[in-house]
């Protein structure tokens, strides 16, 4: 082998790896094998997502960078988690326990709030500013555990309704108290910031409840036999609703979230469009969504000093111990399980997308420091697998008692 050709070869495999075709195969590797030796040694594949990310990521062993690619299908693999949320919502148990849900919305919004605040405030010393910032980020929570209650087809549970009902309250509570923050931050909390916040939503929310049910229902009707148009089709209204939620003020998550709920009644459960969404959903984008949230993860902050540990610890504590109140609050309200508190609990703990557009949006804005950004990071992970174990555990429990 003469020496160019070597040199072709030996670049191919230089780290980090910037072949899209290899950076493709090693990603798909991953979502093949994760799961597997996770299994051989009882853990959730979530987990074995995420430690594979911070294994390959820029502060592991640098296989791979956060390139755009990456970033595509993250996001798109966060979307489909809330649509599928929103899709396999049963609407009408839903709406029979809608004020369970809000209930739970409130608490899982309002005690991480009220733990977080004096603690940003008054134990780490923050701004005012600041630590309201940091406090809302511990109300909010991602999906990450959902597709377990899928796994062990428990998602009828009244208390996976009531979580994913808690979810879509409190992050919207949480994303629209981020953009008064910002505004206020930078001046501009003014009466046509709140006229434009409100007509906005008003108008997206008749999009999607009207417009985008009668447009489906046309396009299912008049294209019966495409299979393929109607999975396409499905992706297209999800994410241009994730678009159109962004011109609204609020983020994309809300948009997949409210595709999913606009589509629930034409989209039957036990279909083949059905199959192919939970699919593809569960067999790429979402593992890619998992990686990334790992490949952000930078073990090497807990090493930096004693403020890094301190931040990290604190954060962490405030954002499962203010879940695991809501939860149990919820539980005792309601004369719940505790199975059905740690399904509670496990869902609603785990923090990722929501966390990271505020923590970014607050750093970029230069509200937040290093240490409450990588704190964060640690906090995420750290959240994560505490919500895949308590997920994990709950809804194999629900599962072999309604066997």
């Amino acid at each position: 082998m003469n020496n160019t050709a070597w040199s072709i070869i030996s670049h191919q495999f230089q780290l980090p790896v910037t072949n899209p075709v290899l950076i493709f195969a090693l990603i798909l590797f991953i979502i093949l094998l994760a799961p597997i030796l996770m299994g051989k040694i009882r853990l959730p594949g979530i987990v074995g997502f995420i430690m594979a990310g911070i294994a390959i990521g820029p502060h592991g062993f640098n296989v791979l960078q956060k390139n755009s690619a990456i970033e595509l299908f993250s996001t798109i693999g966060l979307l489909y988690i809330m649509f599928i949320a929103g899709i396999e919502l049963d609407p009408d148990e839903f709406r029979n326990r809608r004020h369970k849900s809000f209930i739970f919305g409130l608490l899982t919004f309002a005690i991480p709030i009220l733990i977080g605040l004096p603690v940003c405030y008054y134990l780490l010393g923050y701004p005012f500013i600041t630590a309201i910032l940091v406090s809302i980020m511990f109300a909010t929570h991602t999906l990450v555990a959902y597709p377990i209650v899928n796994k062990y087809g428990v998602s009828k549970n009244e208390a996976v309704a009531i979580a994913v009902g808690g979810t879509i309250l409190t992050d919207t509570a949480v994303l629209i108290i981020l953009a008064i923050i910002i505004a206020a931050n930078n001046g501009g909390l003014t009466t046509q910031f709140w006229l434009h916040l409100i007509i906005s939503l008003s108008l997206f929310l008749a999009v999607m409840f009207l417009v985008v049910p009668i447009l489906a229902k046309w396009f299912f009707a008049r294209l019966e036999s495409e299979k393929t148009s109607h999975y396409v089709f499905v992706l297209s209204v999800v994410f241009f609703s994730a678009f159109l939620s962004q011109l609204a003020g609020v983020e994309p998550i809300i948009g997949a979230f409210m595709a999913g709920l606009a589509l629930n009644r034409l989209i039957p459960h036990t279909s083949i469009l059905m199959n192919r969404i939970e699919f593809v959903g569960n067999a790429i984008f979402i593992p890619f969504f998992l990686i990334s949230v790992g490949m952000l993860v930078d073990l090497r902050v807990l090493f930096r000093g004693p403020e890094a540990i301190t931040v990290a610890c604190c954060l962490s504590t405030v954002a499962l111990a203010g879940k695991w109140l809501a939860a149990l609050i919820t539980q005792q309200t309601f004369k719940y399980s505790a199975t059905q508190r740690g399904l509670l609990f496990g869902l609603s703990s785990s923090h990722a997308a929501a966390t990271l557009a505020i923590i970014l949006v607050g750093y970029k804005t230069k509200i937040i420091d290093d240490n409450i950004l990588n704190g964060t990071i640690i906090l995420i992970l750290i959240t994560c697998v505490v919500a895949s174990f308590a997920t994990e555990r709950a809804s194999r429990k629900i599962a072999n008692k309604e066997i």
